[in-house]
């Protein structure tokens, strides 16, 4: 949520900002909003003050009969004014973030390749897809996966499955030498945590609700643990907060897209692990945490020897809550492209103003915490691009090398 001090300050910023991200936003009926309750505000202050004066002179008829109006006006404005804040709540959640200026304006078509690694493999003979790899090698089960879980369900299988594992341990030794706290974070979560993460109210229909009244299954670990510091105050020495967490996801409205109505691409029930940052507001503070998340993510890649490319991402394409954003895509053989991996947002104090997350500083004053978070690894689009990069002639696949100490096994062939 943004502040309404700084959406009366930049009302042209916020409208250039909701257009950009094609989101309607009525701009003028909030400053309308926020006229009348501080109006209100002024108002019923005045009445409580005449309040406070009487009830310290003696009671008369008189008097007692003027208590009885100032109580029924202040009952009044009370009322107004929660009609009011209500109707502004609901307005300011409705407002995205606003994109910083270095984002390109446009959808999809204006995101800005900003660097290239790898070398893209060439293949002396025609490469396999990864639903040909998994079938053949019996590394996953998508007709059972389908038949126990409905559409896109799946099983990983043997050294898959192990696979997995070894990079899920890789990823979190990694993190932790870099001084991140490593959780393993709740699915299921209350609404708060989605209206505070910025994912509601536009992204209802993305999110699974669960039977009871107030659960919901993450699309990301980023929601839970964004939320974890919810309703408290930090210190301002304790600051930046790194989080590495591990949580299943779930995501219900994922398209059709094609090519990737099969195999593991796009899937409703996945793994992920995320990094998660809180720092000081500080936007220079910030731009330097998203770039640590950045190289985070590209160390994973690199040391996985797997050719990816970043993007800076226009204004249109990116969420609600994100100030800028990068995404990571690897390269997928029989994609004949590269497939998004990873997604890194400044969010600045967007969430934490939702959540009430503050810290104090040294001079004893509170400010809003910056949030950041970026995909560390997914699953299963990693195991895809291992699958596919990693494919030999005679059908099986190599693991690279900085898994075979974890996995125990340097080669995946076919069953004997």
């Amino acid at each position: 949520m943004l502040s309404i001090d700084f959406i009366r300050q930049n009302p042209d910023l916020i409208k250039k900002g909701a257009l950009l991200k094609r989101r309607e936003v009525d701009v003028d009926a909030i400053l309308e909003l926020d006229t009348k309750k501080r109006e209100v505000q002024t108002n019923l202050q005045e009445l409580q003050a005449q309040r406070n004066v009487a009830s310290k002179e003696r009671p008369t008829p008189e008097l007692i009969d003027q208590g009885r109006q100032l109580k029924e006006k202040i009952q009044t404005l009370e009322e107004e004014l929660r009609t009011v804040d209500e109707a502004l709540t609901t307005l300011l959640l409705q407002v995205p973030n606003y994109p910083y200026p270095e984002a390109p304006e446009g959808g999809e078509e204006a995101n800005v390749e900003i660097k290239k690694w790898g070398t893209i493999p060439q293949f002396s003979f025609t490469p396999r897809s990864h639903i040909d790899l998994v079938e053949s090698l019996d590394l996953a089960d998508l007709e059972r996966g389908t038949k126990v879980a409905g559409f896109r369900g799946y099983f990983l299988k043997n050294e898959l499955a192990l696979l997995q594992m070894a990079l899920v341990m890789y990823v979190f030794q990694k993190f932790v030498a870099k001084g991140f706290t490593p959780l393993i974070a709740p699915s299921m979560v209350k609404e708060f945590t989605l209206f505070g993460n910025g994912q509601f109210p536009w992204g209802r229909q993305e999110v699974y609700q669960l039977n009871d009244d107030d659960a919901y299954l993450a699309g990301t670990a980023e929601v839970p643990v964004t939320a974890y510091y919810a309703n408290e105050t930090l210190d301002e020495k304790d600051l930046p907060k790194k989080f590495v967490a591990l949580s299943p996801c779930f995501r219900k409205e994922i398209g059709s897209y094609g090519k990737d109505v099969k195999g593991l691409y796009r899937v409703h029930e996945f793994w992920k692990v995320e990094q998660v940052i809180f720092c000081k507001n500080d936007p220079e503070e910030s731009k330097k945490m998203h770039e640590v998340l950045q190289q985070n993510t590209e160390e994973i890649w690199q040391d996985l020897n797997i050719p990816y490319h970043v993007l800076l991402m226009a204004a249109g394409d990116m969420g609600e809550p994100q100030h800028f954003k990068y995404d990571v895509e690897a390269w997928m053989p029989c994609r004949e492209g590269y497939g998004e991996v990873a997604s890194n947002s400044i969010i600045g104090d967007y969430q934490s103003r939702r959540l009430q997350i503050k810290y104090k500083k040294q001079n004893g004053t509170k400010e809003y915490v910056h949030t950041l978070n970026n995909t560390a690894i997914a699953f299963p689009r990693a195991l895809i691009a291992i699958l596919e990069n990693y494919q030999q002639e005679d059908g099986s696949i190599l693991v690279p090398e900085v898994l075979r100490s974890i996995v125990g096994f340097d080669r995946i062939g076919p069953r004997t």
